[in-house]
């Protein structure tokens, strides 16, 4: 269902009744997170997009709402306690998978109450997509630290932003800076190769889409997408710039609206997932406007591989540099 491929949460809703006994496991510091004897321990104060939010100690028992948090919590070094949509998280984000036998807390859009509790969590992280009444009811039980999914003012700032507010609440601050850094290093490498393949500011569009009922709706990722804000990283051209909703800076249009896009040296770069609706350019494989259009003809069309998140943080971001870097240079 196209549900999944949406990060934005459409609806109010209510909290299901769901009691899950399993416990998570808590941070892992084998491999990823910071030393120790480096992590703050003392109390830790926040401020996201409702207020303040105040916690004892940085936070070790970790459920989150949104897989974007998710992905920022693994590559930090903590494993969450208890995930939303634990099958689909591990489906759409290969960047930074979680066991499959993490507790589920049911899905990004209706949390159950009673299973976060019954996790002991620490604290419980969300995006402001969540309706605010379900953010309340958590929040009078669970201290919550609600972010939102994207900035389209400024989407790789916000990304920043992200990492290091999950950071401080989970005292792994160390790591964070090695996150973004080796993000930095990434966009460089990057800007590196197209440089040598002589295609900085190489023009591009980046898309995913669905059929419903025969008829194919294209979503085009403009430059205030976090896809968007990566390629104008690397100095690359978006030619779908308009359209864009302020967090997301995603844009619908159909097939006759891709014929604006005219320049022949384009790259159309897209997402599908055969576990949600498979490949929703097979449907246009024998439609007339699509076949003439320039990047078509041009065999310009290129599907990046599953498991990049499309709303994530530095690792999906690094992921897609590659994608996107090997697509445009090809």
């Amino acid at each position: 269902m196209r549900i999944t491929r949406r990060a934005l949460a459409t609806s109010a809703v209510a909290l299901t009744v769901m009691l899950i006994a399993a416990c998570g496991t808590t941070e892992d510091t084998t491999d990823t997170a910071a030393p120790a004897s480096s992590a703050p321990t003392g109390p830790v104060d926040l401020t996201d997009e409702r207020g303040t939010v105040h916690l004892d100690a940085p936070a070790k028992n970790v459920v989150s709402l949104e897989w974007g948090l998710t992905e920022n919590l693994v590559a930090l070094g903590v494993k969450p306690v208890g995930e939303a949509d634990v099958k689909g998280y591990n489906t759409w984000d290969t960047s930074a998978p979680i066991d499959a036998s993490t507790p589920d807390v049911g899905t990004r859009g209706e949390p159950s109450l009673d299973a976060i509790i019954a996790l002991d969590p620490d604290l419980v992280v969300t995006t402001t997509d969540l309706p605010e009444t379900v953010i309340k009811q958590i929040a009078a039980k669970i201290p919550v630290l609600a972010l939102r999914g994207s900035d389209g003012t400024d989407p790789i700032g916000y990304m920043r932003k992200t990492v290091t507010t999950l950071a401080k609440a989970t005292g792994t601050d160390a790591k964070a800076t090695e996150l973004l850094a080796g993000f930095d290093a990434k966009v460089a490498a990057g800007k590196d190769a197209l440089a040598k393949a002589g295609r900085t500011g190489a023009p591009f569009v980046m898309a995913d889409g669905w059929v419903d009922s025969g008829t194919v709706t294209v979503r085009m990722y403009t430059p205030t997408s976090f896809f968007g804000g990566i390629a104008k990283e690397l100095g690359l051209t978006g030619q779908w710039t308009t359209g864009g909703d302020k967090d997301y800076g995603l844009a619908h249009t159909d097939v006759e609206g891709l014929t604006k896009i005219t320049d022949a040296q384009t790259t159309f770069l897209y997402v599908a997932n055969k576990s949600d609706g498979g490949d929703f350019t097979d449907s246009l494989k024998t439609n007339a406007v699509w076949k003439q259009l320039p990047f078509v003809t041009a065999n310009r069309v290129k599907r990046i591989p599953d498991g990049i998140w499309m709303f994530g943080g530095p690792l999906s971001a690094n992921a897609y540099i590659d994608a996107l870097t090997a697509a445009v240079t090809a």
